[in-house]
């Protein structure tokens, strides 16, 4: 039986790309520049009924004025997250430059994240079982694939190299 073909969608008008808008705030933590590409790639897809060129711009603005998208907080959480996983700060500000946060938001949580560096840097180590926590001694080879998994995860390399030499025993570690 042949497949029926998908009914194309009416173009949006101003209240249906409010709803939209408002639908994608409701599910999804995001920020300013998500939600614009959001409402840009769906204007795209359906076209725009409206007067003039589409308010997306106003529309995030509003958004942002009530509330409904807070570029600071999904940055802070955003942050905490990627800490808590481990990540270092080269791999944080990678993620929330890639969210569209911009570089004063990001500056503004640099404290925190470089407090938490060396903690985020044995939690990574722990749950890739890397260095102190591995279950053998490591064979140069190995050791550069450690090294470069760390890296790759955002930590400065004299972070990581201080870290490969800590004796299990001064972390809490059976070897």
């Amino acid at each position: 039986m042949p497949r029926s073909v998908a009914k194309a969608l009416p173009p949006y008008d101003a209240a249906t790309l409010e709803r939209a808008a408002l639908d994608y705030a409701a599910r999804y933590a995001t920020t300013r520049a998500k939600l614009a590409a959001y409402l840009r790639r769906k204007l795209r897809e359906r076209g725009w009924d409206g007067d003039g060129p589409a308010p997306v711009e106003a529309l995030v603005a509003r958004f942002a004025e009530r509330g409904y998208v807070d570029d600071r907080a999904f940055a802070s959480a955003r942050a905490d997250a990627l800490l808590r996983r481990g990540y270092g700060a080269r791999r944080i500000g990678s993620a929330l430059r890639a969210a569209g946060i911009d570089a004063e938001t990001t500056e503004a949580l640099r404290e925190r994240i470089d407090d938490d560096a060396e903690a985020a840097a044995l939690r990574y180590a722990r749950r890739k079982r890397i260095g102190p926590f591995a279950a053998r001694a490591a064979d140069p080879a190995e050791k550069r694939r450690w090294i470069a998994a760390m890296a790759r995860a955002g930590h400065p390399i004299e972070l990581v190299l201080r870290l490969l030499q800590v004796d299990p025993d001064e972390v809490g570690v059976e070897p």
